[in-house]
């Protein structure tokens, strides 16, 4: 399969097309190459554009001569299919469109699938973007230079993401004055985002048999203090440059045990802390386990040594940091009030972690904006 444009069609059916054809290329997470294939492939059909590889990611970009560069990202990625592969178009009154949206468009066609949402709709539309602003007419010239990013593996652990990857292994590609990151806002700015970290809350307990349960210590027992402290925990609501940030803290995988018949020697709980963009990944972890737990990734188990899972065990699988909003910038400032005069819409916060962080730490301004609605990422239907 290529990725194929007709110029012939209308704007319309240009996006279609390739948001079909994207569609069509499964891509989860570890799948991404075949789908990475096409993309460079119909890249570098482009004369304008100079392409690069660097793993399953690829940077194109445009060399016209602008003082400004701005970097649209997005990722080809998406998470485990559950029946929603391959994907189909919906006429107006089929039953799996969702209610809501049959109300909102009575008339239209819906593309119903995986990746939909989040987040190939704005890979499509970054695909349109880099083909026809080709700078061969006023009209097709952009007012800026653009850098179009599609990378892999965002939807798992942040080690393997692609764009970090490029940016660790070639940090010339990743430079701009301002980036837009495609996540599914519904056409609207959403500012920043939540840090993350995932850690494996640990107690331990003495292995014995079941019928003889006070030869022994049972772990899973010992857990119930730990989910005690997850329900009286209150997350808080964190105002960060005139944006709102919803804080979550929530057990998300438990385990142990090694058989029907014994008495558990361990259990993990899973935990997942959202943190605001007023925080740093090392007071983010100070407020679970104390600043000098000593925890990090790869390094094993540590007691903690205060916050909120003081005296257990923790072990570090995955942090990435918050991002403040970046709406200060002027291109943010422009494009703000074009979302606003097409929209009517103000900059929301973000409250999921996205590669918005990855440009702040590089000191490149970046906002969230794409299409689909959020709150449908990850749904299957």
């Amino acid at each position: 399969m290529t990725l194929e444009l007709n110029c012939t069609a209308s704007t319309a059916e240009q996006l279609n097309s390739l948001l079909t054809q994207i569609m069509e290329n499964f891509s989860v997470s570890d799948h991404e190459g075949p789908l990475t294939d096409e993309v460079e492939a119909f890249l570098n059909e482009q004369e304008h554009l100079t392409v690069r590889r660097h793993g399953d990611t690829v940077v194109a970009s445009t060399d016209f001569g602008k003082p400004s560069r701005v970097i649209l990202a997005g990722h080809l990625d998406t998470v485990p299919v559950i029946d929603n592969f391959p994907p189909k178009w919906l006429e107006p009154g089929d039953s799996l469109i969702r209610e809501e949206i049959a109300h909102a468009h009575p008339e239209d066609r819906v593309l119903w699938g995986r990746g939909a949402t989040d987040m190939k709709a704005s890979d499509a539309v970054m695909l349109y973007l880099a083909a026809t602003l080709d700078g061969r007419t006023p009209e097709t010239t952009p007012k800026v230079d653009l850098t179009y990013v599609f990378y892999d593996h965002e939807e798992v652990v942040a080690e393997k993401n692609g764009l970090r990857k490029v940016v660790e292994a070639h940090p010339d590609w990743i430079t701009g004055d301002f980036a837009i990151i495609g996540e599914p806002t519904n056409s609207g700015i959403e500012g920043g985002c939540n840090g993350t970290i995932r850690f494996d809350v640990v107690t331990h307990g003495v292995a014995a048999h079941s019928a003889r349960a006070w030869m022994g210590e049972n772990a899973i027992h010992k857990a119930a203090d730990i989910l005690n402290r997850l329900n009286a925990y209150e997350p808080a609501t964190v105002n960060v440059d005139g944006l709102d940030y919803r804080e979550g803290l929530n057990a998300t995988l438990i385990s142990g045990g090694k058989g029907t018949n014994v008495i558990p020697d361990e259990c993990r709980v899973h935990v997942n802390y959202r943190f605001a963009p007023d925080k740093s990944l090392a007071e983010a972890k100070a407020l679970m386990m104390g600043a000098d737990a000593g925890a990090e990734l790869g390094n094993g188990e540590h007691v903690a040594t205060g916050g909120v899972f003081e005296g257990y065990g923790i072990e570090m699988k995955d942090e990435s940091p918050s991002a403040r909003p970046g709406l200060n910038a002027p291109l943010a400032q422009d494009l703000v009030r074009l979302v606003k005069e097409r929209t009517g819409r103000d900059p929301l916060a973000k409250l999921g972690w996205t590669d918005v962080a990855r440009f702040s730490q590089l000191g490149i301004p970046a906002v969230n904006l794409g299409a689909g609605d959020p709150l449908l990422a990850h749904k299957h239907d």
